[in-house]
């Protein structure tokens, strides 16, 4: 199977809220100095790009809507997610190279069947993660663990995967990084 690399990220529930001080990512309208702006939203997610950041009306309406407090994971549960990861990724033939879990999101570096995109494994690998927790801890007042959506950056070349590993590994505050071992 012909694989395409992926690096995503999740957020948990209520975790990283558009308006959000330490950026976030999601859709805003555009408006740069001296333009009229526009009424169409934007993503600025892009490698390199700038991330919104610092909305505070943003934010308190974003805060308004959670059903509960932010959920944030603790070390028992990172460590049930990477293992789960790890077997939803070998039951779909994936390849996870690496996964960094901190209490309010998680990135994965994966490979998938290039006729996927990367949202598709983002959904899969939240859903399966969601079992185990569920399952261990209850489902939360919300319903859910995780936040709607997330980022999904397709890795174009070597360069682009070994850059995006290097970056899960170095996460800042991490309960749990895991990164596949190379074979002798």
């Amino acid at each position: 199977m012909a694989m395409r690399f992926w690096l995503l990220t999740s957020t948990f529930y209520g975790n990283r809220l558009p308006g959000d001080a330490r950026g976030f990512v999601g859709r805003v309208y555009e408006k740069r100095e001296g333009e009229l702006g526009t009424d169409s939203r934007v993503f600025h997610n892009k490698p390199g790009e700038v991330i919104d950041s610092s909305m505070p009306g943003l934010q308190a309406a974003a805060e308004r809507m959670l059903k509960q407090d932010p959920i944030r994971v603790t070390a028992e549960q990172a460590a049930a997610l990477v293992e789960q990861f790890q077997v939803t990724a070998g039951i779909k033939g994936w390849s996870l190279l690496a996964c960094a879990v901190m209490a309010d999101h998680v990135h994965w570096v994966v490979g998938i069947d290039e006729s996927l995109h990367g949202r598709s494994a983002r959904q899969v690998l939240k859903a399966y993660g969601s079992r185990v927790l569920n399952d261990r801890w209850g489902k939360p007042v919300c319903q859910t663990w995780w936040t709607e959506g997330g980022s999904d950056r397709a890795l174009r070349d070597e360069q682009a995967i070994l850059d995006a590993i290097e970056y899960v590994l170095n996460q800042e505050f991490p309960l749990l990084i895991w990164k596949q071992k190379i074979r002798d």
